[in-house]
């Protein structure tokens, strides 16, 4: 049993970061588009980025607290120099692995923090214009 719990939470873990960074990484790219006072609000991104959060598993193994239990933080728009979302999110460990994974991480009592930060630029250097220019320009 404890070869088989040493096998899966690794697994379970990177299951876990690999969907943080993939809805980190869209959520990005809902900040490097959208306009300073348009619809997509920090809000609207953070909700975005939860709804992608939903292909986490509902298991203590893979993430405490469901949807609620994701802390999503999103940072600038397509006037910023640079954009960022960073999401943090909470897991159980397999028992007698949390010893070993609370060491060799960032732990919360009985949990491990997950936390994926993603930043780029909002827009390269050679790019001329704002976002609506282009619009306007191919649409």
């Amino acid at each position: 049993m404890l070869l088989l719990a040493l096998l899966l939470q690794p697994a379970f873990l990177l299951y876990t970061r690999a969907v943080m960074q993939q809805a980190a990484s869209e959520g990005l790219r809902v900040l490097a588009t959208r306009e300073k006072q348009g619809a997509a609000t920090e809000e609207a991104c953070v909700s975005y980025v939860r709804r992608r959060l939903g292909a986490v598993p509902n298991a203590e193994a893979f993430h405490v607290g469901g949807t609620d239990g994701w802390e999503v933080s999103c940072e600038g728009d397509a006037s910023c120099e640079q954009v960022s979302v960073e999401v943090t999110g909470r897991l159980r460990p397999l028992p007698l692995v949390g010893v070993l994974a609370a060491a060799l991480g960032e732990a919360d009592g009985e949990l491990v923090v997950v936390r994926v930060r993603v930043t780029e630029r909002a827009r390269p250097e050679w790019l001329e214009g704002s976002y609506a220019d282009w619009v306007s320009m191919w649409g």
